[in-house]
């Protein structure tokens, strides 16, 4: 299945060109920040998500629809830092995932396809990093990297914006808007091998990444088993993996692409309007 938000956090199933309103067969459903499918990812949990039943929705075109971040505000973010080896090399590091452990990003930097990205500086650097995301479907604490899929419910599109600047990595990709989701969640039955997926991103027309997961340092199953021997992963926390060489700066007015294989296209807008200089940032 193909999972969505849109229209102002109705659930909808991609069915085709069309999105099937699901949200009524949810019932009972308690509109809240975390949204709808992750209402629907704990009940899974617990064996008490509904079958849908497409027959009975309202049908909408996915041209038409106005989709929303599926996730717009995951239980924890965990970022994976170099976990590409041309990513190791881009940025000189000598360490990577296994050294550096994960961070955290704010879950209220979540934005969804066709918002965008606000830049908050005009004098640093903003980058783009587009990344595969697995979606938590189970809790997960130890768990070993061979049972770590059976702890997923889906998949999705992540792009991981950083400033280059000094402060603490989770700050650096924790500005509101930091952290586009999207289109919507493909559940691991329809991605069997999530290693073997081709990635590219695009900014302003031009491809500034294209890699295949094969590539990972730490694959998704280890990565899971990694992170959950750190702390508890629960139902709709969500996982960037890391991101491949072709990071690079962003300007006010580009559009930000980025298409995974088998799981989808999301695309955000950038703008800096709204960019102050560095040394008049608070605190100072």
């Amino acid at each position: 299945m193909r999972l969505a938000l849109f229209d102002k956090g109705r659930l909808g199933l991609v069915d085709g060109d069309a999105l099937v309103d699901v949200t009524d067969q949810l019932a009972p459903f308690a509109s809240s920040p975390s949204g709808a499918l992750h209402q629907y990812i704990e009940r899974a949990e617990r064996g008490e998500a509904p079958r849908f039943d497409l027959s009975s929705g309202a049908r909408v075109p996915l041209a038409e629809a106005a989709l929303e971040a599926p996730l717009p505000r995951p239980g924890k973010i965990i970022g994976a830092p170099v976990n590409y080896l041309d990513h190791k090399a881009e940025m000189e590091y000598t360490t990577s995932i296994a050294d550096l452990g994960v961070f955290l990003k704010a879950n209220s930097s979540v934005i969804g396809p066709g918002q965008d990205i606000l830049l908050p500086y005009t004098d640093k650097r903003t980058d783009q990093e587009g990344e595969l995301g697995v979606v938590i479907g189970r809790t997960a604490a130890k768990v070993s990297a061979e049972n770590a899929l059976d702890h997923v419910f889906g998949y999705t599109c992540v792009l991981d914006i950083t400033v280059r600047s000094g402060e603490d990595r989770s700050t650096r990709k924790s500005f509101d808007t930091f952290t586009p989701i999207g289109p919507w969640v493909v559940t691991a039955d329809e991605i069997p091998d999530p290693d073997a997926l081709e990635l590219r991103c695009d900014v302003a027309g031009e491809t500034r990444q294209h890699t295949d997961t094969a590539d990972l340092i730490f694959g998704v199953r280890q990565l899971i088993a990694y992170t959950s021997s750190v702390m508890t992963l629960h139902p709709g926390d969500v996982i960037a993996t890391g991101t491949p060489a072709g990071v690079g700066p962003l300007h006010h007015g580009d559009r930000v692409v980025l298409d995974i294989e088998r799981v989808g296209r999301l695309e955000v807008g950038v703008d800096g309007s709204g960019a102050t200089a560095y040394a008049e940032r608070p605190g100072l």
